[in-house]
């Protein structure tokens, strides 16, 4: 995942309620279960870890969960994370296929969805 990728998917992020809320019953099956199915619905999902009850760290907990799940850590933030994993058949977020930009030009070289940018700078 690209730096522009990961910022598209914060930014969207931001206005997303936390769904998935990891206590002092620590990281389980049933976490882990329903960490995948919300990553199957939604795609991106965001988690809190309760700092004053799981045993774990919060970027402890996100990537133990995202590798549970086949997913990536998006961010994490405080107590806070985030995770993306999209649907091979047919993705609901559509991420920018290409992070560069010319210089001095627009910063994300499209035409229609294709990226016309394929040099190094």
């Amino acid at each position: 995942m690209t730096s522009k990728q990961r910022a598209y998917l914060r930014s969207l992020a931001v206005n997303q309620d936390t769904i998935l809320y990891v206590g002092k019953s620590g990281l389980g099956a049933q976490v882990f279960k329903e960490a995948g199915d919300a990553l199957k619905k939604r795609e991106l999902i965001k988690g809190r870890v309760l700092p004053e009850t799981c045993p774990s760290t919060p970027r402890e907990a996100a990537e133990t969960i995202a590798a549970a799940t086949g997913s990536e850590v998006v961010q994490v933030l405080g107590s806070t994370f985030v995770l993306n994993k999209p649907d091979p058949k047919h993705p609901r977020i559509k991420r920018p296929k290409c992070g560069r930009g010319f210089r001095g030009g627009p910063s994300t070289p499209y035409i229609g969805d294709t990226c016309i940018f394929s040099g190094s700078l």
